[in-house]
């Protein structure tokens, strides 16, 4: 019989245009209320782009967006994705220590259940900002009941990464069953690349990106993850004139063409939410420790 396709995790890191780490230095936390809105009609698109697939994923969700927006959170868990934390307002992780990280969850975790009625099990970090600086990160997801994370990126980037961390779902905590599951990373010439989306994929060949799943799935047998954002999909918001050039460049390429290749990586792959994932990657875990 033939073995069964391998299923990846499809996510999505909810935040808003003017909420990004790259805007962080021009664009105040103070200022946002009066910010263009614009993460309400991108969710819509992709829940209906991921409604015509007929896939789901899992929207991780800044409290301070699922604050101002309950019913596009109802919306999300009522279509059947998950819905997970992505911290209060994308502060990175290693800026807090371990009890100011410990509120930031309980914060963003607390508004996230009561917008949705829904328990919120997964968490992201801003900017895959769970590296070698933050060993008390895992603890305190531990302690607040977490069940997984994908917190890692085990590349070498200017914003974040985690070189030494393992390519694939770990467990960071001896005494605890949370899984950590990073971001997607390919090999090539002996190096690590990139390949779990963002950035990465709207500037990059869609050829590159179908390489490397593929090789995930096939050569190394495991599933993927992938991330978008959903101001990825809007071509018509608004430019901040005032950001470092690289930022401007690495916000804006190809943000019209980005739908287009979604819809071409959802169609040529299997997708599914991240805690499937999870709970498909401990029991891999046990099988290997066994």
């Amino acid at each position: 019989m033939p073995s069964s396709p391998v299923v990846n995790g499809l996510s999505v890191d909810v935040e808003d245009w003017f909420q990004v780490g790259a805007f962080e230095g021009v664009i105040d936390r103070e200022s946002w209320d009066s910010q263009s809105d614009r993460v309400v009609g991108n969710c819509e698109r992709i829940l209906e782009m991921f409604a015509a697939a007929d896939v789901k994923g899992t929207f991780f969700t800044l409290g301070w967006v699922a604050q101002r927006h309950g019913p596009l959170m109802r919306r999300i868990v009522e279509a059947g994705h998950e819905l997970a934390s992505h911290g209060w307002d994308h502060e990175r992780v290693f800026r807090f220590d371990k009890a100011s990280f410990a509120a930031d969850l309980e914060r963003s975790r607390k508004v996230l259940e009561d917008a949705a009625g829904t328990r919120i099990t997964g968490y992201r970090a801003p900017s895959f900002s769970i590296d070698q600086r933050t060993p008390w990160a895992y603890m305190a997801l531990a302690e607040q009941g977490f069940e997984y994370s994908s917190s890692v990126a085990p590349i070498v980037h200017d914003h974040y990464g985690w070189r030494e961390a393992p390519r694939f779902a770990f467990k960071p905590l001896p005494w605890s069953d949370l899984i950590e599951i990073p971001v997607t990373t390919a090999h090539f010439a002996g190096k690590r690349l990139a390949a779990g989306g963002g950035g990465f994929f709207r500037v990059l060949p869609y050829a590159f990106q179908r390489w490397a799943i593929r090789q995930v799935n096939s050569r190394d047998g495991r599933p993927a993850v992938f991330y978008f954002h959903p101001w990825e999909i809007d071509p018509q918001q608004p430019r901040v004139p005032g950001a470092p050039l690289r930022s401007r460049v690495r916000h804006y390429t190809n943000l019209a063409v980005m739908a287009e290749k979604l819809e071409a990586l959802i169609r040529d792959f299997h997708w599914g939410r991240m805690d499937v994932l999870a709970h498909r990657e401990k029991q891999l875990a046990v099988e290997l420790a066994a």
